[in-house]
């Protein structure tokens, strides 16, 4: 799998409340992207697994096909990711790592919507999203990032090389069906 882009970056500091976009930001190890409501400690997920709950990303695609198949105006924030990528599998990056910009991820789950997000839009968004809804992945080597980072697959060696946990220690992705 080739790399991608990273087209936008979308953040809030509390839950609910509506998602900006910024050119560039820090993403920190072990809390996600700096200024976040996750990476705050807050957010309506703050009870999920730290690892999971860390840093959302969305294909830009994705985004689009959505709002054409539910007929409404759907911009990246309004999905509450805070990543937006194009041009990468990111379904193919849950269980590996992988690199945005400098930073080193890890691929935790897929990210289904939910009905907190249909509440928020306005919108039906859950059936049209199911497959389309991005995955949420871990920091493990934070670093600068901003719109137009290469966003790569990492093999186990490099990451390893980049002080990645191996073994029995490294991150364990939940499969999420569906």
């Amino acid at each position: 799998m080739d790399g991608g882009v990273l087209t936008g970056i979308w953040l809030t500091p509390e839950a609910a409340a509506p998602m900006r976009r910024v050119p560039s930001a820090q993403l920190l190890a072990g809390r996600g992207l700096d200024g976040d409501r996750y990476a705050l400690g807050g957010g309506t997920w703050a009870q999920y697994p730290d690892l999971e709950k860390q840093l959302t990303l969305i294909d830009a695609a994705d985004v689009a096909a959505v709002a054409a198949e539910v007929g409404v105006p759907l911009t990246p924030g309004d999905t509450r990711r805070n990543l937006v990528t194009a041009g990468v599998d990111l379904p193919s990056l849950v269980g590996r790592w992988f690199a945005v910009g400098d930073a080193l991820l890890f691929g935790m789950k897929r990210c289904p919507p939910c009905t907190h997000l249909e509440r928020l839009t306005g919108a039906r968004l859950v059936k049209a999203m199911v497959h389309r809804g991005g995955i949420n992945a871990a920091v493990f080597s934070g670093a600068p990032i901003a719109e137009g980072a290469v966003v790569r697959p990492v093999s186990e060696e490099e990451a390893a090389r980049r002080g990645a946990p191996t073994g029995a220690d490294r991150p364990v992705p939940r499969i999420v069906n569906g």
